[in-house]
């Protein structure tokens, strides 16, 4: 009994030290934001500041349009979230439920796809981008994320997992496609299908290097993009205004998870129960 005891213990001093760890980093960075820049630099060790000072906070809403890249950063988060969900869904819908000619060949070239990193197709969409007139604008950021191989294969996994007969049923009752799929298919994969969301915002959210070739206007710019402007090589030039620029960047999600909280748990719950 003794023994138990003394493992449970070291596994939950263990399971503590990894949880502050990892957030370090995000209480470091929330204080710091909150450092004059003198503090900063003389004691960066020091997590509580001298004197809270809000001087990284105005210099970065004095040298930035902020409130015009947070909309940006969340328009196209949420766009993209939104259409690669309901391609997902469609397409999945199609490949599982559906038998039409060439339908293995549409599924071996989604799975062989997913081996093709982004950075191979970047350049082409690139140039058919700025071609069409769609350099330093958001829509051409958002236009080649809004359909994912990753994406299809997540959701089209999950349809697996509902009977086909039944699918078959509702059909024979002539239930029309769109009410299978709103009243049979998404209440069924809902976990998954909410997990899929969650995922793409915050991949979408974080997204830099796709953005840095096609954003050049400080007015397009993204969160992950407007906070570089703030890093140099050596750690920074405005290192107070960098920690601000990534508090801003985290808090936003972070805020959202918490309205939604309840809903996403409960999620995950159901899931694991079923």
């Amino acid at each position: 009994m003794r023994t138990k005891t003394i493992t449970k213990t070291c596994w939950n001093i263990a399971f503590i030290a990894v949880v502050l760890m990892l957030l370090y980093p995000i209480i470091f960075a929330i204080f710091t934001s909150f450092k004059s820049e003198s503090d900063a630099y003389a004691n960066p060790a020091n997590l509580i500041p001298q004197a809270f000072d809000i001087t990284g906070y105005t210099r970065l809403f004095n040298s930035l349009p902020m409130l015009r890249i947070i909309s940006n950063t969340f328009t196209v988060s949420t766009v993209v979230t939104v259409f690669l969900l309901l391609f997902s869904f469609l397409f999945s819908y199609a490949i599982v439920f559906y038998r039409f000619k060439g339908r293995q060949v549409f599924w071996s070239i989604i799975s062989v796809s997913l081996f093709i990193p982004f950075t191979i197709t970047m350049i082409p969409n690139y140039i058919l981008l700025a071609k069409a007139g769609l350099y330093d604008n958001i829509i051409g950021v958002m236009l080649p994320q809004i359909f994912s191989a990753s994406g299809i294969f997540l959701i089209c996994q999950s349809m697996r997992t509902v009977p086909v007969a039944l699918i078959e049923v509702a059909k024979l009752d002539n239930v029309r496609d769109l009410k299978i799929m709103k009243d049979i298919i998404l209440p069924l994969i809902r976990p998954q299908f909410v997990a899929a969301g969650i995922w793409f915002f915050a991949a979408t959210w974080n997204e830099f290097i796709w953005v840095r070739l096609m954003i050049n206007s400080k007015e397009s710019y993204t969160l992950p993009l407007a906070l570089q402007m703030f890093i140099s090589g050596e750690g920074g030039d405005a290192f107070t205004s960098g920690m601000a620029m990534s508090v801003l960047t985290m808090i936003i999600p972070l805020v959202f998870y918490l309205i939604f909280q309840k809903y996403i748990i409960d999620t995950f719950t159901s899931s694991g129960i079923k």
